[in-house]
């Protein structure tokens, strides 16, 4: 037994049986600290009975710090990649001598998700090239390994689309640097080795891509 008070709006809490004051709430809804009295005695009218809301469970107050602190506050991130991604198309646009660019909205975010397919991918080019690669990462070593990088290069500059270009240079990177090391027997470094050469077939294609674009703007 008890009272929970609120000497700032004259409010009180009498707790019932079993009840104890560390259950409740420690504020009362004017925002005044409420007090813990065990007896009183009602002399000024103005006091008034309310009803006062329980403590959350301890999992839930420690649930919500917990969101708090690892919850990331509200980054607009569809905006913030739609623009990313207009500031590199109008890059290339403009580095390809185009003025007149203008932003695609927020449509560009599904254009980039239509890039995830293989549908402008040119197989009849793209296959000699990965058996190409493979038997030379698999047959040759030293010096010869660098033909990779100049078949890659070739690649990228066969698209006047530099974006198509990386596309397939990747491709054919990552596929033949996975044929190459499951053919040759390197099985515990297959997936690194797939991942360098998508790399590399991203990068290549760039810069078969940049040789194109040079070459034609002369």
């Amino acid at each position: 037994m008890g009272y929970l008070i609120c000497n700032k709006c004259k409010s009180y809490y009498e707790l019932g049986s079993g009840e104890n004051g560390r259950d409740y709430v420690e504020h009362c809804v004017c925002g005044a600290k409420l007090r813990y009295i065990e007896n009183m005695d009602i002399v000024d009218p103005r006091w008034k009975p309310v009803l006062l809301s329980k403590k959350p469970p301890k999992i839930d107050i420690f649930k919500n710090r917990f969101k708090k602190i690892f919850t990331l506050p509200d980054l607009n991130l569809k905006v913030r990649l739609n623009n990313f991604w207009n500031k590199l198309l109008y890059r290339i646009h403009i580095s390809q001598g185009n003025n007149s660019y203008q932003g695609t909205g927020i449509n560009s975010i599904y254009d980039l998700q239509n890039e995830f397919n293989l549908k402008n991918i040119q197989w009849p080019l793209v296959l000699p090239v990965i058996v190409i690669l493979t038997i030379l990462l698999t047959f040759s070593n030293g010096i010869f390994s660098l033909l990779t990088l100049l078949l890659l290069v070739a690649v990228g500059y066969f698209f006047n689309n530099q974006i198509i270009g990386i596309k397939n240079a990747l491709i054919a990177g990552a596929i033949s640097y996975f044929l190459g090391s499951l053919l040759s027997g390197s099985f515990l470094i297959l997936i690194p080795y797939t991942i360098l050469g998508a790399i590399n077939g991203a990068v290549c294609g760039w810069i078969g891509g940049y040789l194109n674009r040079r070459l034609k703007s002369r």
